[in-house]
């Protein structure tokens, strides 16, 4: 298997996994805080991880770079979820999805300015063709609703996009792809250790089924994804090249929601949805980012 099938591979599972994020929190929203959604995603990730890495014999964190897992663990974890959970209370998940889908975008922007990455022509034109599939997905009658939750999933994206290039950085100061998503995520769980004594207390009044979708969303979109994200990062030549997958969320979180909530899928989704895997699929054979020049 080549690297790049290994990217994609990769990429893919993340994408699966985040989709089941936006159910799983709107079923979770309202029973605990968003605080404490993202303490025990935290928490419990941080100790799968942990036990991940023992078995891979992760190496030990170098004192020089503590800051950069601790930004890491805020705009990738802590933050990222405070900010996304809150916005979860009052945005669908599908306007939520097309919203965080912009991160692409806003990763290759900022890749361009740090790391000399520049992007081709169709690679510009695919991008644009899957943003217009998200709108046209969302936006075919008129579902997408711009509110206060909407600004929060917004700066949520932004802390993501930050995040992916905090990822592509300390891979390149010689971290694997499990020691980044490990130690980042360890960071976001301490920085929410303050939340811990009311997250406690909600789950004390909760019951196990109200549990179930918490220990969901630590395990897949939380250990499970950005473990299979940060691998995918490690396989590709420039951040692009993977941030591109996240266009198909909208419409993964949409089947997602057609089996788990019953939401029906309308021809909007369908089109949409085609438009993106071919936007995809051109940025993937046509669109490769050239190399920096030296």
């Amino acid at each position: 298997m080549s690297q790049r099938q290994k990217m994609n591979g990769y990429a893919m599972l993340a994408i699966v996994a985040w989709a089941l994020s936006y159910p799983l929190t709107r079923m979770v929203n309202g029973q605990f805080s968003a605080a404490s959604i993202g303490f025990f995603r935290c928490m419990i990730a941080a100790i799968i991880l942990l036990l991940i890495g023992k078995k891979e014999k992760i190496q030990p964190m170098r004192k020089e770079h503590i800051l950069l897992f601790a930004l890491g663990g805020f705009v990738g974890f802590s933050g990222y979820l405070i900010l996304f959970n809150t916005g979860m209370d009052s945005v669908l998940s599908s306007t939520a999805s097309v919203i965080i889908a912009t991160a692409p975008i806003l990763t290759a922007i900022a890749a361009i300015k740090i790391y000399g990455e520049k992007i081709n022509g169709i690679g510009w034109l695919s991008i644009g063709i899957a943003f217009f599939g998200v709108a046209v997905l969302l936006l075919w009658e008129n579902g997408l609703s711009i509110n206060k939750g909407a600004i929060w999933i917004g700066l949520a994206a932004i802390f993501f996009s930050v995040y992916n290039l905090m990822n592509r950085e300390l891979g390149l100061r010689g971290f694997s792809a499990t020691e980044i998503v490990t130690y980042c995520m360890v960071f976001g769980a301490v920085e929410l250790l303050p939340f811990a004594p009311s997250a406690l207390q909600e789950a004390a009044a909760s019951s196990l089924s109200d549990m179930l979708p918490v220990l969901g969303l630590a395990i897949f979109p939380s250990a499970t994804a950005y473990l299979s994200w940060s691998k995918a990062m490690g396989y590709a030549q420039k951040t692009s090249d993977v941030t591109n997958f996240l266009f198909l969320t909208p419409l993964v979180t949409t089947i997602f929601g057609f089996f788990m909530m019953r939401e029906v899928p309308n021809w909007g989704t369908v089109i949409g949805g085609v438009m993106i895997i071919c936007a995809l699929i051109l940025f993937q054979k046509k669109g490769k980012v050239s190399e920096p020049a030296e």
